[in-house]
Order: C-alpha cells, then structure tokens, then sequence
C-alpha cells in the first residue's frame, strides 16, 4: 500500500498494520498459533493466498519470523512482533467496551469453537480424557454439533463425533453460547434462564462453567 507521508509515529505504524487482516494475524500468533492452518481456523473468512501475502509482509517488516522443521513451516512473533501484544488487547478491550452488537455476520461457530479450544483452563479439568459435547441452535446442521476432548492438558476441537464417552452436553444458540464466551452474558445469568442448558451427571453440570471459563477479554468492564 502506498504510505500516508506522515512522520508521525502513528502514520508510519498504521503503514504496515492497517492493511485488511493483518492486525488479526498478529492476534493469531500471539495466541500461539505457528503454523498456516492453525492460522487458517483463527482467520476462516481470509483467503490462503493473502494470509500468504501478510505474512510475507510482516516478515519483510521484521515482526514475523519464518522458520522450517523438517520440511514443515511455522511462524513466530520476533520481538518487535510480541511489542504488538499490548496494542491488540487494547484494541480488543476498547471493542468489548464500545461495540456490543453482533450481527449475524459475525457469528461463526468454527470460530468460536476454535478460540474455546486454544483458551480453555484445562488444568481444572479431570486427569483422565473428558469429552464435551456442545449442540448449538441457529446454525446450519453440519455446523450444529462440536466435541471438546481435553487430554494430558491438552484441548482439541472436533466437528465430528470422536467415539468418547461424553461427560456433559451444552446446548444453546450460537448467538447466546458466543454472548457467554465474549463475557456479555454470565454462565450463570444464563442457565438460569434457560438460554443455555447443561445436561449430564450433577457434579458435572455444575463444574462446566468453570472447565469452559470464558474469553480472554470477557472480564473487560463494560461502561455502565
């Protein structure tokens, strides 16, 4: 893109990070993804050809590095890079506070089940493999259905069933499950309402709030 000719500090930043999707690839990175299709599932609606582009883009500009494993690439935040984290939960928490509307466009169960998985406090869940199961309203039927297994602390995502024993099935519309993860919604406003329901073992209900938590920036406060 051409430059605005400015010196101003902001000007010259905003050349490099106001360009469609970039900032959200930092995201992406910064929330561990290394390799192109964990990036893929963190930014769906992006084309693999220009996620190709800006990530040659941020390496050129020295805030992505490129490395390759045994014939495999990832990629990595430099540390000029990991200096943009501030920037983006900043951005993030001025978007909770000052942009509460979703319409449907922005609801994407891929999406949603992705951020659970790489977020969730896996460390509260049980020792031994636990299944998830989420049924979700408002979604297309090969969407509809998603399975969380959490094993040896470590969180996986399936849009098919993986054969487990399920300990508990959430059920809610996409709309409210993404209002509970964004921190819009309590999951105890919720249940109590009725928007989401848990079913399963008592003991097991009651602990899935606090296995699934919420979002990253959910505790942002809101204005009043």
């Amino acid at each position: 893109m051409s430059g605005y000719g400015q010196f101003c500090p902001v000007a010259k930043a905003m050349e490099l990070l106001d360009e469609r999707w970039t900032l959200l690839v930092v995201r992406e990175l910064l929330l561990g993804s290394t390799h192109f299709n964990e990036l893929r599932r963190g930014v769906p609606k992006m084309s693999p050809a220009l996620l190709s582009k800006r990530l040659k883009a941020l390496t050129r500009a020295g805030v992505v590095e490129r490395s390759e494993t045994d014939g495999r690439t990832s990629y990595s935040l430099t540390a000029r890079g990991k200096d943009l984290a501030a920037v983006v939960e900043a951005l993030g928490t001025w978007g909770v506070r000052w942009i509460g509307e979703l319409g449907d466009e922005d609801l994407d169960p891929h999406l949603l089940m992705w951020d659970m998985r790489r977020t969730i406090p896996t460390s509260v869940w049980p020792a031994a493999r636990t299944t998830l199961a989420f049924c979700l309203d408002g979604v297309e039927a090969r969407a509809a259905r998603w399975w969380l297994v959490v094993a040896d602390g470590r969180a996986d995502v399936c849009d098919f069933d993986p054969g487990y024993d399920v300990a508990a099935t959430v059920h809610a519309s996409l709309r409210t499950l993404t209002a509970v993860w964004r921190g819009d919604v309590s999951w105890q406003r919720a249940l109590l309402d009725g928007s989401v329901a848990v079913s399963g073992p008592a003991q097991t209900r009651r602990a899935v709030p606090t296995w699934v938590g919420q979002g990253s920036l959910a505790a942002a406060p809101r204005p009043a």
